[in-house]
């Protein structure tokens, strides 16, 4: 469900207003996550480390409000929870879009994950949209591990959508030792969010990345 925003009575109020004037409002971030426990974890239990990350991902955004706002029909809106949605790749050297569903649990996130994975490489369209924003557009990129990344991106088109892209591991020697991190990339609508927020996701991401508790 969505509720909409009272943005006269919104904190963001200002921010709102002056950043929906821009031709281009998003702003982008990158910074290394370390995730070599996680990784661990995953080879240890036989699970998709691609599909490991990309649920704390979405469960790190679904625990920040500011990820979850959208803009609709000029106004605010705040989705209870939102999706994911990322490519996948097929043999023919092309990709499709898949939309994965918020769930709590890890386990029940990659089945789910699975079936919609099989049921796009079964396609041979992009399937790009099903009409809803309460989605975060992913991408990965395994090949490259990067310092910036930008998006194409559809002018015209109204866009308030989170976008998170992860590029590839290597290790890095840090002052506890040697460290297996990951680039990530956030892409975020300056009306609807700040640094501040995008921080907090970093924090988050790293935390659950790093826990070594069950999923």
């Amino acid at each position: 469900m969505k509720h909409i925003i009272d943005t006269n009575r919104w904190p963001r109020r200002a921010q709102y207003e002056f950043f929906s004037e821009f031709e281009e409002p998003f702003f982008g971030l990158s910074a290394d996550v370390e995730c070599g426990a996680a990784y661990s974890l995953c080879k240890a239990k036989g699970y998709s480390f691609y599909l490991y990350y990309l649920h704390k991902i979405l469960l790190a955004a679904n625990q920040i409000e500011e990820f979850r706002y959208r803009i609709e029909d000029q106004q605010v809106v705040l989705w209870d929870s939102i999706r994911i949605g990322g490519t996948v790749d097929r043999a023919d050297g092309t990709f499709g879009f898949a939309h994965y569903s918020f769930a709590q649990d890890f386990e029940q996130f990659a089945q789910l994950a699975k079936a919609e994975m099989a049921r796009v490489r079964g396609r041979s369209d992009l399937e790009h949209s099903d009409g809803q924003d309460d989605i975060i557009h992913f991408s990965a990129i395994p090949w490259v591990s990067f310092t910036s990344l930008s998006h194409a991106r559809h002018f015209k088109r109204a866009d308030s959508c989170p976008k998170i892209s992860t590029g590839k591991l290597r290790e890095v020697m840090t002052g506890k030792g040697l460290a297996t991190v990951m680039p990530v990339s956030v892409h975020g609508h300056h009306a609807l969010m700040d640094g501040m927020h995008v921080g907090r996701f970093f924090e988050l991401l790293e935390a659950l990345l790093g826990s070594e508790s069950q999923p």
